[in-house]
């Protein structure tokens, strides 16, 4: 077992649309920073996002201030190989959890970010070619050598996670999966109930569905705007993103909310819904609105 227990702040503050912000070196450290005053220390990679180069971004303004790395906990995915270009050497979008691989995409964010080690690796996607023996042997290998410190998975069924920890000596410590007011398909096939028995708090990706909860037009999004609009109201705020945020947070599973924000104010607002307490028949209005019916 890792020696190397891994505390992930509450929130995490995800990068996957870093390049599209099109900041400056100085402006990622700026916001890197920020995270770290307003006690958000987790910080979620992968190795595709913005074609390979969120990583390298982000290491290069880290590269600034080399001491913060010791703030905070880097968390970066593998196993997604993309056709970027079509190229005949990769001409479809797949999966690869090979031992090779793994290895390769750990030591390429490594490089990328500037870092000696990952505190976290997590396999992207669930993969049909999985060999759940070969994955655990390089997870092992990269643990045995210091580069990765701890290791979960993203977006895997209950069956997926416990065949993979099967054959792995050490705790898959997460699963970050899809998990909003939108998308509630975690809360009904034994995902987050296996992250309750386990003890092994899921990290929750897409709160706010993409932006689909604060602006969709679909009969749920209005359904939803208006229900959390009237629980927001009670809590004396404007911002139906903290009783979103709120409503996450209130599962027994313990949830690690990614926040996919840029900016600062939303950053603080999110961070901020720490602290605003739903009773149950407030979240189950805001389940029923999803769902558009009663409980049973």
């Amino acid at each position: 077992m890792s020696d190397t227990p891994l505390e992930l702040s509450r929130f995490i503050a995800g990068f996957w649309r870093l390049c599209d912000w099109q900041y400056t070196t100085q402006q990622t450290l700026s916001l890197i920073e920020h995270y770290l005053e307003r006690g958000v220390t987790s910080m979620d990679h992968a190795d595709i996002y913005g074609q390979q180069q969120c990583e390298v971004q982000f290491g290069q303004a880290l590269a600034l201030k080399p001491h913060l790395r010791d703030k905070m906990q880097l968390i970066s995915k593998c196993g997604i190989k993309p056709a970027f270009d079509h190229t005949p050497e990769r001409y479809v979008n797949h999966y690869d959890t090979s031992a090779a691989h793994i290895i390769s995409s750990a030591e390429h964010s490594l490089q990328a970010l500037q870092t000696d080690h990952l505190d976290l690796l997590l396999i992207h996607r669930p993969d049909p070619l999985m060999n759940a023996d070969e994955v655990a042997q390089a997870f092992t290998q990269l643990q045995q050598q210091g580069k990765v410190l701890n290791f979960g998975v993203s977006n895997f069924t209950p069956a997926q996670f416990e065949l993979l920890q099967s054959r792995f000596n050490s705790k898959l410590v997460t699963n970050q999966v899809e998990l909003s007011p939108l998308n509630m398909i975690t809360l009904e096939d034994g995902t987050l109930d296996q992250a309750q028995r386990l003890d092994c708090p899921p990290m929750a990706w897409s709160c706010l569905g993409g932006g689909e909860l604060l602006s969709g037009q679909s009969a749920q999004a209005k359904r939803l705007q208006s229900c959390l609009s009237h629980i927001a109201e009670q809590h004396g705020t404007d911002d139906i993103s903290q009783i979103v945020y709120a409503w996450v947070l209130a599962l027994p599973c313990k949830p690690h909310p990614i926040i996919g924000s840029g900016k600062q104010q939303r950053i603080d607002m999110a961070v901020a819904s720490e602290h605003i307490q739903l009773d149950r028949q407030q979240w189950f209005s805001i389940w029923e609105a999803a769902k558009g019916h009663s409980v049973p």
